[in-house]
């Protein structure tokens, strides 16, 4: 876990060294996020709402292109996820960016047997700065990974969320 942890501050610390104008900020919101369970022909689903909270550093590269790492805990039903983001941000207009980047989840519960912690997905969404600090995102995160170690064929489950934050930049 400190590993995790260490290896994304210095993520952000070399972002923001290396720009040209970096802002750094907090968010919070929700996760509309959703498991399925693909297993012999059956398909289900389990829906739930999570609480997200994190930091993020809002990178300039040049008036329209951003890039935005974040750092963000996921908590639901008694467990938690760390995800970590990695976000291009274009403005296609004065206040309004789209997103898209990679995403890794590290699940910060208890190893349990058979089910992997770690995942990949992809990050698409959208972001309104309402003024200089704050700022609404929405963004729809697609699980990429397979959590059932060693799954036979027709076998899977995925994580997927519809995330809905505010954010703050300093």
């Amino acid at each position: 876990m400190k590993k995790i942890i260490l290896a994304a501050a210095a993520i952000f610390a070399i972002g923001a060294a290396q720009a040209q104008e970096a802002k750094f900020g907090i968010m919070a919101g929700a996760d509309f996020a959703s498991a399925k369970l693909k297993a012999e022909g059956y398909n289900l689903t389990d829906n739930t709402t999570a609480f997200v909270g994190g930091v993020f550093v809002d990178i300039t590269a040049s008036d329209k292109f951003h890039v935005q790492p974040e750092v963000v805990i996921v908590t639901a039903d008694g467990g938690s996820q760390l995800q970590v983001p990695i976000l291009a941000k274009y403005y296609m207009a004065d206040k309004f960016s789209v997103l898209a980047g990679p995403d890794m989840l590290f699940d910060l519960n208890e190893k349990t047997d058979g089910v992997k912690n770690f995942g990949l997905g992809i990050d698409l969404g959208a972001a309104y700065d309402i003024n200089e600090h704050f700022l609404v995102e929405a963004k729809y995160n697609l699980g990429l990974t397979n959590f059932i170690e060693d799954a036979p064929t027709g076998y899977s489950l995925k994580v997927s969320g519809f995330f809905l934050s505010l954010g703050y930049k300093f």
